[in-house]
C-alpha cells in the first residue's frame, strides 16, 4: 500500500481507513474484522458489545456541553465486495487492499477498494479516538454482512441501542441526503440436464467477453453498462440458431450486487460451419461494440479455438435455458413516477454458471415499492419456470420508506447550503439497498438519514474514492455533530 494514503487530510480518517483495509473482511468472512473492531473500541476504554450474529456496537458519552442533545447512532458496515480483474493475482482472504493515490482518487491495484462501506467505518473510528470532537451521546453501530444479504442488519435485535437519529454513512454522492431506498430479493434458478457426448465433426471455441465497467447494481443500473451475462446469451442464442452451436459451459458473473463485467463459454460447432460460424459471431461482436462504443470503451470479445469439451449441455435443455435467459428481464424494469430520476424497479442478471449438469443463474431484483418488487421476481421466476428450471426466492429485506419530517433533514440540509455557498443538496431517495429499512423495523421511532462522499465504480476493480469530497464530507459530518437537536 502507498503510504501517501497516510498523509492525506483528514488523517484521522485516513490512517482509519488504512487500518481497516489492512483487514480482510469479505461478506460472511468477517471473523477478522469483527475482532479488529472489537479490540478497537476496548482499546480506548469505551464500552463495547459484539451481539450473537457479529455486529459490534461501541458506545461513547457525550462531550462536555452536548448531554442535552438527542443520543445518535452513527452506522456503517464492516464487509466489502470482493472483485477483481481476470489478470490480477489477489487473495481476499489473506491480504489487504493495495491502494494508491492518483490525483484526486484513491483506487485500489486491480480489485475493489472498500471505500463502500470502508470510509463511513474509518469515520466513526475518527470519531470514537477523538478527544476533541463535539458530539452528543454516540451509539457506533457497525454491521457484518450487508452486501450479501444484509443479515446483520436482520439479527440485530431490539432493545440494544437508544439513539433517537440514526447516521447512515453509505451514500456515494456527496451531495445526496439519503432519505430512502430500495428493497430487494434474491431469484435463482436451477435445474440439472444430462451432459451428452460432442457430436462427430465439432470445433470447440471458447468466447471471452472482458473489459465492461461493472459497478453497483443498484446505483448504476439505469446507466446502461452492458452485462455480460446478457451479452454472452446473446452471441450463444445466434450461434446456435443459425449454426447449430452447442454448450459445454458457461462461467459469467460473480457478486449477486455488481453487475457482471466477464463471462466465459465454451461451445463447439459442426465444422463444416467453421468459416461461416466466425464470420457471422464476428459481425455480431462488430454490432454489439458499436452498440456500447460511447460507454464500454474497453469492451473486449474474444472467440478462439480451444481444447476439446468432454460434452455438451443436452439440446432440448440449451434450447430452453438460451431463451429464458433471453426473456428474463435485466435492467431497468419501471422507473417512480412520483420522485424524478429514481428507479423504481430493477434487475440484475448477476451469475450465471452451466457446467457438469448443472445449470445455476442468479438474480438480484429491486424496487422501492414491495408489490413491484414482487412483481418484477414472480416475472422472471415465469421466465425460467418455462425451460423446467426450479425457483427459489430469498434474502427478502424491505425497503426505506422516506420521513420529509424528520427533525435531522432541516439541519442537514441548511449545513449544507451554509457550508457550499448556498448550494442546495439532493435530498432523495436511491435504488441501491441500504439498512435503514431493515433497522427501523426493530427500531420503528429512530429517525434515519444518510450520506457519504463521493465513490465511484463502487462494486468493480473500478472503485475509487475521491479526495477532495472526502474532505468536503468530513467537514459536513463535524458540523452535523455538533448540531444535532435538543431532546
Amino acid at each position: 500500500m502507498s503510504q501517501d494514503i497516510r498523509t492525506l487530510e483528514p488523517t484521522k480518517l485516513w490512517n482509519n481507513f488504512a487500518n481497516l483495509n489492512a483487514v480482510p473482511r469479505p461478506s460472511k468472512k468477517e471473523e477478522r474484522v469483527i475482532a479488529f473492531m472489537k479490540n478497537f473500541g476496548e482499546n480506548l476504554g469505551l464500552e463495547t458489545v459484539v451481539d450473537e450474529i457479529g455486529n459490534v456496537i461501541i458506545k461513547k458519552p457525550a462531550t462536555a456541553g452536548m448531554e442535552n442533545r438527542k443520543p445518535i447512532v452513527m452506522q456503517s458496515h464492516l464487509d466489502m465486495v470482493h472483485q477483481k480483474n481476470a489478470d490480477t493475482e489477489f487473495d481476499f482472504d489473506k491480504q489487504g487492499i493495495d491502494m494508491f493515490v492518483d490525483g484526486d482518487w484513491v483506487k485500489a491495484k486491480g480489485t475493489t477498494l472498500g471505500a463502500d462501506n470502508g470510509l463511513g467505518v474509518a469515520t466513526i473510528m475518527a470519531i470514537l479516538e477523538s478527544d476533541d470532537i463535539p458530539h452528543p451521546a454516540l451509539e457506533a453501530l457497525f454491521t457484518i454482512d450487508e452486501e450479501t444479504g444484509m443479515t446483520g442488519a436482520m439479527g440485530l435485535k431490539g432493545g440494544l441501542l437508544s439513539g433517537e437519529i440514526l447516521l447512515n454513512l453509505d451514500t456515494e454522492e456527496d451531495d445526496e441526503i439519503g432519505i430512502g431506498c430500495a428493497g430487494g430479493i434474491d431469484v435463482t434458478a436451477t435445474r440439472s440436464y444430462l451432459v451428452e457426448d460432442l457430436p462427430e465433426s465439432v470445433i470447440a471455441y471458447s468466447i471471452k467477453i472482458s473489459g465492461l465497467q461493472g459497478g453497483h447494481s443498484g446505483m448504476d443500473i439505469h446507466k446502461g453498462f452492458g452485462n455480460a451475462n446478457v451479452l454472452m446469451n446473446r452471441l450463444l442464442f445466434d450461434g446456435f440458431e443459425n449454426f447449430g452451436l452447442r454448450i459445454a459451459e458457461i462461467d459469467g458473473g460473480s457478486l449477486r450486487n455488481a453487475i457482471p463485467r466477464e463471462s466465459i463459454a465454451t461451445v463447439v460447432v459442426d465444422k463444416v460451419h467453421q468459416e461461416a460460424f466466425e464470420f457471422e459471431t464476428q459481425t455480431l461482436i462488430d454490432a454489439i461494440k458499436k452498440e456500447y462504443v460511447s460507454i464500454e470503451e474497453e469492451l473486449e470479445i474474444k472467440v478462439e479455438e480451444t481444447t476439446m469439451p468432454k460434452g455438451v449441455m443436452e439440446l432440448g435443455v440449451q434450447e430452453g435455458i438460451t431463451r429464458s435467459l433471453y426473456a428474463a428481464h435485466n435492467g431497468v424494469y419501471r422507473m417512480s413516477p412520483d420522485i424524478e430520476e429514481l428507479v423504481e424497479t430493477s434487475n440484475n442478471i448477476a451469475r450465471v454458471r452451466i457446467k457438469d449438469g448443472q445449470i445455476k443463474v442468479g438474480c438480484l431484483t429491486r424496487s422501492s415499492i414491495e408489490t413491484g418488487k414482487m412483481d418484477l421476481a414472480t416475472k422472471l421466476r415465469a421466465a425460467f419456470e418455462l425451460s423446467g428450471c426450479e425457483v427459489e426466492f430469498s434474502g427478502s429485506y424491505p425497503g426505506w420508506a422516506p420521513n420529509m419530517n424528520a427533525s435531522i433533514l432541516p439541519v442537514m440540509v441548511n449545513l449544507y447550503k451554509e457550508l457550499n455557498n448556498g448550494e442546495e443538496p439532493h435530498v432523495a431517495a436511491c435504488h441501491a439497498g441500504l439498512e435503514c429499512g431493515i433497522l427501523g423495523t426493530n427500531y420503528p421511532d429512530m429517525e434515519m438519514i444518510s450520506f457519504g462522499p463521493n465513490i465511484r465504480g463502487a462494486h468493480s476493480p473500478d472503485e475509487r474514492a475521491s479526495i477532495s469530497s472526502t474532505q468536503k464530507y468530513w467537514k459536513y459530518v463535524l458540523e452535523i455533530l455538533k448540531n444535532i437537536p435538543k431532546k
